[in-house]
């Protein structure tokens, strides 16, 4: 039977094994895969963590296609049988509120403990279990490692020791303040805040480390226009799109209709060229109508929205791992891992379109509203829903609202804009722009 196996960070494949195999010899499986030594592993299946390790999986239940958590117990890091030798790797111990790196062996010398960078990394490199942990807990420090780059890893190393230092001298700073100061009292809040979020996260790690995994999203094979096409399955989107590549090379663009231009907001920032109203779409031989908009820059090649799935009273049935067709009692599995197009595997490093999400939406309302000025949409067609731009007017706004609001370091584009969403109203167009430049440590 087949297996779906993850992990706390962010692995994920599949292993065929045998329903008898017992749990000990799973774990030697596991330890191939992940680098998690099997005398530290924990198996957590169906939030269950399994402990006999002499009981053979279909024993304990588990079935083709069910997917199982590999666990790095770190409690027993660091744990070795009477008479062992120390390892010259020694365990890491990396909490979420500091970095606490891995010294060597106790006859390692003390210029090669936690303050030499180049030690460290060599170490995080040879010890992928440890790395694992250390992406879990701190991304910036794990990047850096695996960049291999010594200047890189020093800087992000210094920087967080440095911070961890002004933490501490905070901390001590708002025991001896004055106990009727508000802004030491807002400060000790906020840390009381942080350390109930913390135990919160070491409570949940603890308890629902399943909480923690990723699964990939859910497509299914289709074709469209007798063109192969992976279609993601959405309900939380309101109409299906289509990239304009796709719709190329299903050789469908000379249906599109471009009076239902616009600017899509509920999936990214993406511009409307048109829409085509009538379109077959084949998914497990049978043969669906469906419409849906072509989207100018569109990563995915196409996305089934609830319009399609409503329509045709689709199933999304996670049980079985399939979507069903409810008016032709048919059926088509979601692909797993290894189908899924390129941009949407768990391995992929995360894009940083999203950082500009809101110059991207500024900017493609200005194109819409420039492009929509030579042909207007008929008067008698029906809005189109997640749709912005057309012909309307740019609303003017006082110079020196403007000029005020860029003083305080936003581009003139950015001001405008969110001066047009609060209809003029300077004082929440400047609370929306700064609460904009915010952004997640």
């Amino acid at each position: 039977m087949q297996l779906t196996i993850t992990t706390l960070s962010d692995q994920l494949f599949n292993i065929e094994v045998s329903e008898d195999l017992e749990l000990e010899n799973f774990k030697a499986l596991c330890q191939e895969e992940t680098g998690v030594s099997a005398s530290e592993m924990s198996i957590v299946w169906n939030g269950r963590p399994l402990h006999d390790e002499k009981l053979t999986l279909k024993e304990y239940g588990i079935h083709n296609g069910d997917m199982v958590l590999v666990q790095h117990m770190r409690g027993q890091m660091g744990q070795q049988s009477s008479g062992s030798t120390p390892s010259n790797t020694g365990p890491l111990n990396i909490d979420f509120r500091n970095i606490q790196l891995p010294g060597g062996s106790r006859q390692a010398p003390p210029s090669r403990r936690e303050d030499d960078p180049k030690y460290l990394m060599d170490m995080l490199l040879s010890n992928p279990s440890q790395l694992a942990v250390l992406k879990e807990r701190n991304p910036p420090l794990a990047d850096a490692v695996l960049s291999r780059n010594l200047e890189k890893f020093r800087k992000v190393f210094n920087e967080q020791k440095e911070a961890k230092l002004r933490e501490e001298q905070n901390r001590i700073r708002l025991l001896t303040a004055d106990p009727f100061d508000p802004n030491a009292q807002q400060q000790i809040e906020e840390a009381i805040r942080m350390k109930n979020v913390e135990t919160n996260m070491e409570t949940a790690m603890e308890y629902a480390p399943e909480s923690f995994g990723q699964v990939h999203m859910l497509y299914v094979d289709c074709k469209v226009n007798g063109h192969p096409v992976k279609a993601f399955v959405d309900s939380g989107a309101q109409m299906t799109i289509m990239s304009q590549q796709c719709a190329e090379r299903c050789h469908i663009m000379r249906l599109v209709d471009r009076r239902w231009e616009g600017v899509a907001k509920g999936v990214g920032t993406q511009k409307i060229l048109g829409r085509v109203h009538l379109c077959q779409i084949e998914i497990a031989n049978v043969f669906l109508q469906s419409s849906f908009s072509i989207l100018e820059n569109q990563p995915m090649d196409m996305l089934l929205g609830l319009d399609m799935l409503k329509r045709h009273q689709c199933i999304i049935d996670l049980r079985r791992n399939r979507l069903e067709i409810g008016d032709e009692k048919v059926f088509t599995p979601f692909l797993g891992e290894a189908d899924l197009p390129e941009h949407a595997r768990l391995n992929q490093p995360p894009g940083s379109a999203s950082q500009d999400e809101d110059r991207d939406l500024a900017e493609a309302l200005s194109r819409s509203a420039q492009d929509s000025g030579a042909s207007q949409r008929p008067s008698n067609s029906p809005a189109v829903p997640s749709q912005a731009g057309g012909a309307s007017s740019t609303p003017q706004f006082s110079e020196s609202v403007v000029s005020r609001l860029m003083q305080n370091g936003f581009s003139r584009n950015a001001v405008l804009e969110e001066l047009r969403r609060a209809n003029g109203n300077a004082d929440q167009a400047l609370a929306s722009l700064f609460a904009k430049s915010f952004s997640m440590p």
